[in-house]
């Protein structure tokens, strides 16, 4: 079973939907236990990184979820990737999860229009098991202004727009995708059955 974390602030039924049509049993939930007992964990996010963070903290949800992934899959996705840094800097410079090194800010325009909107395609840098199945060139869909900046060794996927957009990221058990996989067609249904599959067999790689 996967928990998706509602913290007042997610994309969640359409990710509900998603694990619906693969199958997938789910539960929508604000609840530690129910989060405890669950296999896995998603993170969805839609808004700006600090209210998000707040919204969050105030479920006191944050140690729960810190403890969980220790030992089962979390993936967050669009905002949730980005709240999976140590920080961000939307509206001013704010504490995020701390699961995965690095920061989260504006996108470099370069004259491209900001947010970044739209099918783009997937550069793959490291293959995992989230990854699996995934061609280089598979298009995903994004919506987003900020993006996170972290060491290479975390990023499994960049997507080029204005600047080279970390696209799907990895650090032991914590996954992110900056994209929406439950928006993303046939590629983003393969990323979340991978990471379900990911679940069901316990591992974290």
């Amino acid at each position: 079973m996967i928990a998706i974390i509602d913290y007042g602030a997610g994309n969640l039924f359409s990710v509900k939907n998603a694990l619906d049509f693969l199958g997938v049993e789910s539960v929508i939930t604000s609840d530690a236990a129910q989060i405890e007992a669950a296999d896995a964990l998603i993170l969805p996010g839609v808004g700006a990184f600090g209210d998000a963070m707040n919204r969050l903290e105030s479920t006191g949800l944050v140690p729960v979820i810190k403890q969980q992934v220790q030992k089962k899959p979390l993936l967050g996705i669009c905002l949730g990737m980005q709240m999976l840094f140590e920080k961000g800097f939307e509206f001013g410079e704010h504490d995020g999860l701390g699961l995965i090194p690095g920061k989260v800010r504006l996108l470099n325009a370069n004259g491209f229009k900001i947010p970044h909107m739209g099918w783009n395609s997937l550069n793959i840098t490291q293959e995992n098991a989230v990854t699996k199945n995934l061609a280089q060139g598979d298009y995903v869909y994004f919506v987003h202004s900020y993006m996170a900046d972290t060491l290479p060794q975390y990023i499994c996927a960049t997507s080029d727009y204005c600047e080279q957009v970390t696209a799907l990221v990895a650090n032991g058990n914590v996954y992110g995708a900056q994209f929406h996989p439950e928006k993303s067609g046939k590629v983003g249904l393969s990323i979340l059955k991978n990471f379900c599959e990911l679940a069901q067999k316990g591992e974290n790689k």
